[in-house]
């Protein structure tokens, strides 16, 4: 027998057969309602989008050393990764994930090459303009997922503005959901940069980017307990990384493995994705009055 004719639309390129088409169409229609990252729609499929749900999720990293064995952006990657995947297990309509923003406030580690820094002044404002043009577009709640912990304080302040401005409800999570789960897990004590508890999770994560054989280990000691970075009772304070680690590393990699990697990750993407879940359910009125 010979070939069926090849269907054409009018531009001359070929269009499936009718049960084919119908299996687009449902892709598509499954495309459109899972869809959660703002940069890939069109300016209509995010109008559709932000009437149906008002929260977003807003990563932001940083590129800087993470020692000899790991990648310059681990703290970018770690912060789309979490929020993505916080995202996909949200139930429908799933919160939106803006674009990763992946340079942060990393002077302290300015001695390493390929380290790639900002100010507090810049990062703040960025996120506060962000979060500005963010409520213009409905968007009532807006959480800030931080890879970096140098970005800490500029993050807080920029939410603090937002809030004040805009009126919409601002957080930041610097793994303040999972911190002390996490630490139950680790066994190094100052696991603070490229030890661990980042190794483990990139061996989860991206494992043909750690290269485990440069890998060198360096546990902090101090001369008091409250400069200590594990202790509970403790001050912030501030160093250049080099001053206190000749490899960049401040703790264990030696300790890590892509299983502790996998229940570290299973943990942070769960306790976020709860919280998410809970504040997608919640008017702002509800937020401020609704008791736990």
């Amino acid at each position: 027998m010979g070939r069926c004719a090849e269907n054409r639309d009018p531009f001359g390129n070929s269009t499936p057969p009718a049960d084919r088409r119908e299996s687009v169409l449902e892709k598509d229609v499954y495309m459109e309602r899972n869809s959660y990252r703002l940069g890939e729609l069109t300016w209509p499929e995010a109008a559709k989008r932000l009437k149906a749900v008002d929260i977003m999720l807003f990563p932001v990293g940083s590129l800087e050393q993470h020692g000899p064995h790991l990648p310059l952006d681990t703290d970018a990657f770690d912060a789309l990764h979490l929020a993505e995947q916080v995202a996909l297990r949200c139930s429908d309509p799933k919160p939106l994930v803006l674009p990763l923003l992946p340079y942060g406030v990393s002077y302290h580690h300015d001695d390493f090459p390929g380290t790639l820094s900002i100010s507090n002044d810049t990062l703040s404002r960025l996120v506060y303009e962000i979060g500005m043009s963010a409520a213009r577009n409905g968007v009532r709640k807006l959480v800030i997922i931080n890879g970096h912990g140098g970005n800490t304080p500029a993050l807080k302040y920029a939410a603090q503005m937002i809030n004040r401005d805009a009126h919409i409800f601002t957080c930041v999570d610097t793994g303040e959901t999972s911190d002390v789960d996490l630490a139950a897990l680790c066994e190094t004590p100052n696991d603070v940069h490229a030890g661990e508890i980042e190794t483990s999770t990139a061996l989860a994560s991206r494992p043909e980017l750690v290269k485990l054989e440069k890998a060198k280990n360096f546990i902090p000691r101090f001369s008091s307990q409250y400069l200590d970075f594990s202790s509970k009772r403790s001050v912030d304070w501030y160093a250049k990384t080099a001053k206190i680690s000749p490899s960049g590393v401040l703790g264990d990699p030696s300790k890590a493995s892509r299983e502790k990697g996998e229940k570290m990750w299973e943990i942070m993407i769960h306790n976020l994705f709860e919280f998410v879940e809970h504040l997608k359910k919640l008017s702002l009125d509800e937020i401020y009055e609704k008791r736990y």
